[in-house]
């Protein structure tokens, strides 16, 4: 997640820099993974308007522009930008200016006196690239009109404001957008949010478009409204393109960038449909299995296919009585685009299941400014899912964190959050999360929550105390390591396996059913699926990877505990009852008895 530091401090302002800022983020879990100013350093920049532009005397690419840059006298300053030309105005660094340098770790660059063709020139008129902001350099940067001549270009263009660069954890969503990230920042400081008002657009006309939501495992709400009569080549507002080019998207149009620009501020995906080129309502469905579409980045897809697992993946779809006009909840198609011909536009909003959309990006491979005569709102709640309430233990929580909590540090941090809560018998909270936290559904989340709010530096780095005391050795029996030891100077290489094996093998080597092995709940990896009841599969698994490498000759040993289930076993320090888990020692030998040698016959 990109964001500027005054886009956010909008919402929430809380009184601290932007480096305390940076850091009471990245100690809630949210981790600044980059910070740095809108454009690189640089000094003596101002805002100048060119008087005149002539042509140099002896270069056809060059001109000679007579300069107001504020400092009560005109400046000479050569150049040869193809848009330098009487009356706009740039930026202009003046003699003594130190501009970035062209490339990481280069050298700054000085701006002097100096001659261009037999021409003084007194400074220089830059580019967007020369100030860092971009890698335009066509020409140089043209300003708006009103721009005062002689401020510094830094405080004119907000150069100095902060761009912040977030690195979420998936169950973060929620801070995917601006009002998220302000909730946060909000809860962490205790600084106030001004949440945005919005006044509804006035509905002059009564035309709707039907959608039929015909599976509500794919959409559960939808909502819509034409507007007809916008002007497609309307100019996005300059402050809405410099607050999308810091959040890291680029201008397109007025309206892809006012769709952009409610995503990232509110979190809400849109889509704009040039309603004069579908084909009669729209239906939100499934895609059948024979359906292609052409998306926005000009890309075909079949909408049926394999998921990285090999399955079969649908795909949800809205669609026209033609076939899919959008690919639900990730790209729209391209044959009903806005393009600067359209008139009439269908502007949808929905909550898409979340598995319903999920993973299928990967597999194909992605990531009132125009006016108009605005219609009413189809606004189709169906199914959108209900939050169910999730208690936390206040001894569970202290255990987890910890730190001492009372109820009280509690209830402060989840009204910080905004979390609806009730404190019941034996100090139990029990808390409904908001419709826009699906990441909160059992305990733990919750006691996360506070270990957040409280501050992971706040809590005190405390190592363990425990006795200690040395143990006697039984005579009687004989330590592992001078097993291993012993194994190793007989010319044995020790082989460390998982404790997991897959079911085929373990069945093959012992024989016991499916329902007698001791499944992983979540295994790391499909042939790691069960517990080893035996050293076996491990140590013919890494003589099988020796003997396709060529290895002529393979000596191997391991030490390490085997599974097995045993109701005699019950629950103590170091074991799990039900559960037999003794320390097993087991090698193989392949190949000759000894090295291949000349004094001993191979055997």
């Amino acid at each position: 997640m990109q964001f500027s530091e005054s886009w956010l401090r909008q919402y929430v302002n809380p009184s601290i820099d932007s480096n305390a800022l940076g850091h009471a983020m990245t100690m809630a879990g949210l981790e600044v993974e980059e910070q740095h100013s809108v454009a690189p350093a640089f000094t003596k920049i101002v805002v100048a308007q060119i008087l005149s532009a002539e042509q140099h005397p002896d270069a056809d690419r060059l001109r000679v522009c007579k300069v107001d840059a504020g400092t009560g006298q005109e400046l000479q300053i050569v150049c040869g930008a193809p848009n330098a030309r009487a009356g706009i105005k740039i930026p202009c660094a003046l003699v003594g200016a130190e501009l970035p340098p062209a490339e990481a770790g280069g050298k700054p660059f000085m701006i002097k006196v100096g001659k261009l063709r037999g021409v003084e020139s007194q400074g220089m008129l830059c580019s967007g690239r020369e100030l860092g902001l971009g890698d335009d350099h066509e020409g140089i940067l043209e300003l708006p009109v009103d721009a005062p001549v002689g401020e510094d270009i830094r405080k004119y263009l907000s150069l100095d404001d902060q761009i912040y660069v977030i690195k979420l954890t998936p169950n973060k969503a929620d801070c995917l957008s601006l009002m998220g990230m302000a909730r946060e920042v909000s809860a962490i400081t205790g600084a106030p949010m001004c949440a945005p008002k919005w006044t509804p657009a006035n509905v002059t006309i009564q035309d709707k478009l039907k959608v039929t939501v015909e599976n509500t495992d794919l959409c559960g709400r939808f909502a819509g409204r034409v507007i007809r009569g916008v002007n497609p080549k309307a100019q996005t507002p300059d402050w809405m393109i410099q607050r999308l080019c810091n959040a890291g998207q680029r201008s397109i149009s007025a309206l892809v960038d006012i769709s952009n620009y409610v995503m990232l501020e509110m979190g809400q995906p849109t889509h704009v449909f040039d309603i004069d080129k579908l084909t009669g309502d729209l239906s939100v469905r499934w895609a059948k299995s024979v359906e292609t579409l052409e998306l926005l980045n000009g890309q075909t897809v079949t909408l049926q296919g394999p998921d990285s697992a090999g399955k079969l993946q649908d795909a949800g779809v809205v669609a026209d009585q033609s076939g899919p006009v959008a690919l639900a909840g990730i790209m729209g198609g391209n044959h009903c685009a806005v393009t600067d011909d359209t008139k009439n536009i269908y502007v949808e909003a929905a909550y898409w299941q979340p598995s319903a959309i999920q993973g299928r990006a990967r597999r194909f491979n992605f990531v009132e400014v125009c006016g108009g005569q605005v219609g009413p709102i189809d606004d189709q709640v169906l199914a959108v899912p209900e939050r169910k309430p999730v208690s936390m233990r206040l001894a569970r929580a202290m255990k987890v964190i910890g730190i001492p909590l009372t109820k009280e540090i509690v209830a402060d941090v989840f009204k910080r959050l905004g979390f609806e809560f009730n404190l019941e018998a034996n100090d139990v909270f029990v808390v409904t999360p908001p419709s826009y936290r699906f990441d909160i559904e059992i305990e733990e989340d919750l006691i996360e929550e506070v270990a957040r709010m409280y501050g992971f530096e706040n809590i005190p780095d405390v190592p363990p105390v425990a006795a200690l005391k040395m143990s006697a050795k039984a005579e009687a029996k004989r330590g592992v390591h001078l097993l291993r030891q012993r194994l190793a100077l007989e010319g044995y290489q020790e082989a460390v396996n998982f404790g997991f094996t897959d079911l085929e093998s373990e069945q093959r080597l012992t024989g016991v059913t499916e329902k007698e092995v001791i499944a992983v709940l979540n295994p790391i990896a499909s042939q790691y699926g069960v517990m080893r009841s035996n050293l076996w599969g491990g140590l013919l698994n890494n003589l099988k990877s020796n003997l396709n490498r060529g290895a002529a000759r393979v000596r191997l040993f391991e030490a390490g505990r085997v599974f097995k289930r045993d109701l005699n076993v019950q629950e103590e320090d170091g074991k799990v009852a039900g559960f037999y888990q003794p320390q097993h020692l087991g090698g193989l030998a392949y190949g000759s008895f000894v090295p291949e040698q000349w004094a001993s016959p191979t055997r």
